[in-house]
């Protein structure tokens, strides 16, 4: 596996994947942040089955981060992440720092609206417009046949699909943009690297929150009100633990609208807080 820190290299290494022959080799992108996780090396191995090459680019993106949250705790792990990406067989890592993805006098943004009012979006003011802007800049840097994102976040990926579409970035490159399933761990929970912030305690208490979006599920299929079903779902997680509730809420999986209803395209949505860490989760209704 190649390693790559600069734009330059970058574009050759790229071009010397795709061999310039008359076989045009695809290549596909799994845009992280490090600290790979199972979760992570789904996507690679998802890539792997879609496309000639796969390219993985870590990077722990300041833009998405607000002043009060975790930009200088985020785990930082590149030799590890490093050795497990070889494992899968990837072909190269783009792995910039802030200095080659945001040069001295970077002044552009991209805002998707929309998509990302609501949940996240709400909760974390300019969250989204951080995702946009160097999720656009990876797949110009790379100029990927496919991208992979993983489902857990789910409005990203509808921020993302969103982006891609009005920019015209899904011709001549990133002609697919693919979600691929939450990968969860034994109890339930949704795999993720924050989960590494908790404590045993609180890691054997955060369990609760899957199984109390499932009970929530079930009231929703069989008719229930979906606001009384919220409303207990938030006793329940916060009864095992937790100590607050970002949201609770039903929204379009499509248009990420908020619903009072079941519409057949329904996605239960929940970010909530334990031992400091905040956890986020969707799933089908």
């Amino acid at each position: 596996m190649q390693t790559v820190t600069t734009l330059p290299d970058l574009r050759q290494a790229v071009d010397e994947l795709r061999r310039f022959d008359s076989k045009r080799d695809t290549v596909a992108l799994v845009p992280t942040m490090g600290a790979l996780h199972e979760g992570h090396l789904t996507l690679v191995r998802e890539a792997a089955k879609r496309a000639d090459r796969v390219v993985v680019s870590i990077f722990v993106n300041p833009r998405q981060f607000g002043p009060n949250e975790d930009l200088d705790a985020y785990p930082r792990q590149l030799a590890e992440d490093s050795a497990k990406l070889e494992a899968e067989g990837v072909a190269l890592l783009w792995a910039p720092g802030p200095e080659a993805m945001y040069p001295a006098g970077y002044a552009t943004n991209i805002s998707v609206s929309s998509v990302s009012d609501g949940l996240c979006g709400a909760d974390r003011p300019g969250h989204f417009d951080g995702v946009a802007t160097v999720v656009c800049k990876l797949f110009n840097q790379v100029r990927p046949d496919m991208a992979l994102f993983g489902e857990k976040d789910w409005q990203q990926l509808a921020v993302i699909r969103r982006m891609a579409g009005d920019l015209d970035l899904t011709q001549p490159h990133v002609d697919a943009i693919y979600g691929v399933p939450i990968v969860r761990d034994p109890d339930g929970l949704a795999m993720s690297s924050r989960n590494a912030y908790l404590s045993p305690e609180h890691r054997a208490a955060a369990a609760a929150l899957p199984r109390a979006m499932d009970e929530a599920i079930a009231r929703i299929r069989d008719g229930q009100e979906v606001g009384p079903t919220l409303a207990m779902l938030e006793d329940e997680v916060l009864g095992a633990g937790f100590s607050s509730v970002d949201y609770a809420e039903l929204r379009d999986a499509d248009s990420i609208a908020l619903l009072d209803h079941d519409n057949g395209k329904a996605r239960l949505f929940v970010a909530a807080r334990i031992g400091g860490t905040r956890l986020i989760d969707n799933k089908p209704v």
